[in-house]
């Protein structure tokens, strides 16, 4: 199975190298509890899976389940793609530059001067939120990208 179709926790666990009897003797539970959360069976609580990030030293996980199984958390949290060290450095700095070189601050400033968004700001402003979003999103990719370390 391709390993981008692989459960999440089985996915981590893989990276770090463990067996599911490794991982379980570290997390503290029974191989059957690894089993269920690697096949789907059940889904480990937040308690669980901070202690896998841990264990497993994977951040990507808990944004994973987080999106996976919150649904608040998954409507804050933008979709976090796999990407190299230079993908993710390149991609952020392009849109700090775009984000720099189109006055966004500045805008923002502007329009947020008067404490009201009017409708004449309303597009302008959503793109700049638009615009933000991205680049959060993109230093998330560069905090959890999988640098060989």
């Amino acid at each position: 199975m391709p390993e981008e179709y692989m459960n999440i926790y089985k996915t981590a666990r893989r990276s770090a190298g463990l067996t599911q009897e490794a991982a379980a003797e570290q997390l503290g539970i029974s191989v059957e509890s690894v089993r269920a959360y690697e096949t789907g069976q059940r889904v480990p609580a937040n308690h669980m899976v901070a202690r896998m990030v841990t264990c497993y030293n994977a951040q990507r996980l808990a944004v994973q389940h987080v999106s996976a199984h919150d649904e608040l958390v998954a409507g804050i949290i933008p979709a976090i793609e796999n990407r190299t060290l230079l993908e993710s450095a390149v991609r952020l700095c392009n849109r700090l530059n775009r984000f720099s070189n189109n006055r966004s601050v500045e805008r923002l400033l502007e329009i947020a001067e008067d404490d009201q968004i009017d409708e004449q700001e309303r597009a302008e402003y959503d793109a700049i939120v638009s615009d933000l979003r991205a680049l959060i999103q993109c230093g998330m990719e560069l905090n959890l990208c999988e640098c060989g370390e």
